[in-house]
């Protein structure tokens, strides 16, 4: 029976050669242990914002074709790298980019998600012993265009790559030592967990934790590909394990408090309330993939037979967003669209939270003593989000780790920084 383990590490873990080195250690560690070894790689350090502010300077709106041919190029020397420091070490290691495996995606360029892996070429390399390094970040469509899957793409290759292959479990290096309570370098005494659920991390992940990219999450739910999250400096720590939920009546009514500085918040007011405004609003941002998040309509008045809509995206799509206003002219008065950038959503969330009174009164009453006013609440089973001021932000973060009790005696380990998805 073939044990095959997925190894990921970002860029900082591959930001020079001496870390490229250290990852073939980790590497070959693995296949010492008796286990097939496929590693799924991102580009070195800062390479993609390098590249990102190189087509900046050519273009201010340069091609998304064009983005992902000079983004997927990253990942290509990565992979080189990291095959020759594992030959060096005396071991079969052999590099393999998207369109070499067949990854392959939708056929959206950027932001584009797998559909299919085929595992004919990485089948064939693991049964001639080869450790076979993976170009994360990157796909192809079935007419052979090159894309990208986002940033902190490769989270979501490496989990993929792991289901495709039915591997034992894919492991996600960084640098941290596993998935924190909150973010450590705002609350030093933030506890690591060993445990958290797909729901939890999910939630986590969509509210502003930056250890693991979301689609990564929902990949490794839908295939139940156990994820653990690990140091690339302390191999013998075994991180924190993400997996399907095991004894939920003994998990803490909160597991992790998050906060989000990326979205803004728009309010389009006086809007018809009648059948389809909405439908077409929102279809039309979804042509354009765009993402909505927190969407909340007011009553209807009367007197005027209109509404308000509230809701957020990513500041990055703000731009695009405020073009697509324009075609909505017939519902939408461009005097009626008020957009807030000074905005932070934070989260609490934890599968514990299911039944259990008095969750979401502990944290308004947090906020209240802060006199932290609230301007949108949403909530899931696993979740309840607030959004605030952006400058008051990290208190609310600091406070409701607090009060939830979630810190620790011993000061978190944090090396480098944490990806930024």
């Amino acid at each position: 029976m073939r044990n095959i383990v997925v190894q990921k590490f970002g860029g900082t873990s591959v930001a020079d050669t001496d870390k490229i080195k250290n990852v073939a250690n980790s590497v070959i560690r693995e296949k010492k242990n008796g286990n097939d070894v496929v590693v799924v790689v991102s580009a070195m350090g800062h390479t993609t914002d390098y590249l990102m502010k190189m087509a900046r300077d050519i273009s201010e709106t340069p091609s998304h074709r064009e983005l992902d041919m000079l983004l997927s190029t990253g990942e290509g020397v990565s992979i080189a790298l990291l095959s020759m420091a594992i030959q060096a070490q005396g071991y079969d290691a052999v590099s393999m980019n998207a369109m070499q495996i067949g990854i392959i995606t939708e056929n959206i360029h950027t932001k584009a998600r797998i559909v299919d892996i085929k595992t004919d070429k990485l089948e064939k390399y693991l049964d001639e012993g080869k450790i076979i390094v993976v170009a994360g970040f990157q796909g192809v469509t079935p007419d052979g265009e090159i894309t990208t899957l986002g940033r902190g793409g490769s989270d979501t290759s490496a989990v993929a790559v792991a289901a495709a292959l039915n591997a034992e479990r894919c492991d996600i290096y960084t640098d941290v030592e596993g998935v924190y309570t909150t973010d450590p370098r705002i609350v030093p005494n933030a506890s690591k967990l060993d445990f958290v659920t797909y729901d939890e991390m999910l939630e986590l992940a969509n509210v502003g934790a930056k250890v693991l990219h979301p689609r990564s999450v929902e990949t490794a739910k839908q295939f139940n590909m156990p994820i653990r999250v690990r140091s690339s400096f302390n191999l013998d720590d075994m991180g924190t394990l993400i997996k399907g939920a095991d004894n939920m009546e003994l998990c803490k009514p909160v597991t992790g408090v998050a906060v989000d500085m990326s979205k803004v918040r728009i309010v389009i007011c006086d809007v018809p309330d009648e059948p389809g405004v909405a439908a077409k609003l929102f279809n039309t941002l979804a042509d354009e993939n765009i993402s909505v998040d927190t969407i909340i309509q007011s009553y209807g008045r009367l007197k005027n037979n209109t509404n308000d809509i509230a809701f957020t995206i990513a500041k990055t799509d703000l731009p695009k967003a405020i073009e697509l206003f324009d075609r909505l002219s017939d519902v939408i008065e461009k005097d009626s669209v008020h957009i807030d950038e000074n905005i932070a959503s934070v989260s609490i969330v934890g599968a514990g939270m299911v039944d259990r009174p008095g969750v979401a009164a502990t944290m308004f009453d947090t906020f209240a003593k802060l006199n932290i006013n609230i301007k949108m609440i949403t909530t899931s089973e696993v979740k309840i989000s607030c959004l605030v001021d952006s400058a008051v932000a990290q208190d609310a973060l600091k406070a409701l780790h607090k009060a939830f009790n979630l810190g620790c005696d011993i000061i978190a380990n944090v090396k480098g920084d944490l990806p930024d998805i």
